[in-house]
């Protein structure tokens, strides 16, 4: 894999942090390229040499977030609901800005369709509905029940300004999934 230089990487973390927070203070419809370039101090042609748009760069950054929550899922594969989900509650600790910036965005509704569908899509192999106390319940109800759940536990955390946490986030949904969904 060859490497990459530096001083690209630092642009694009720049570009990516000047556009959450803009999203902080204005509709993302109402932030323009010269409005992120302007607050990552580099200029246009840098933006549109990483990204198409404005549209292109939140979506890279979306997935690229998706895309570590999954691999955060495969390293806890073995693990317990609690031990796994405080991966996942240290990491959008760490990422705070753009998790809260992202579920609270009327500019991004996208998001949070997108974040239901990665907790779903990683809690299917956990749901059994052919014995024990799920037996007979649709596999479909038990998902999008579990994961509204837990995204819903995700926002409040946010939007409350993590009054607890991320250790105990995890151990009580962590708890509250593994009396459900063993």
């Amino acid at each position: 894999m060859p490497k990459v230089d530096r001083r690209i990487t630092k642009s694009q973390e720049a570009i990516k942090n000047a556009l959450i927070e803009l999203m902080t203070e204005k509709s993302f419809d109402d932030i323009t390229i010269q409005d992120i370039a302007d607050r990552a101090d580099v200029n246009r042609g840098t933006i549109y040499l990483h990204y198409t748009d404005k549209y292109d760069l939140l979506d890279k950054m979306i997935e690229e977030h998706m895309n570590n929550l999954r691999d955060l899922c495969q390293s806890a594969s073995d693990m317990t609901f609690q031990e796994g989900n405080y991966i996942w509650f240290e990491y959008f600790e760490h990422h705070y800005l753009f998790f809260s910036t992202m579920l609270a965005s009327k500019g991004a509704p996208s998001f949070r369709s997108r974040f239901l569908e990665l907790v779903v899509e990683e809690y299917k192999p956990e749901v059994d509905t052919s014995e024990g106390k799920n037996q007979g319940l649709s596999e479909d109800v038990i998902l999008q029940f579990f994961g509204t759940a837990i995204v819903g536990a995700v926002e409040w955390w946010f939007k409350n300004g993590m009054p607890l946490p991320a250790r105990v986030m995890a151990e009580q949904t962590g708890a509250i999934l593994d009396r459900n969904l063993e």
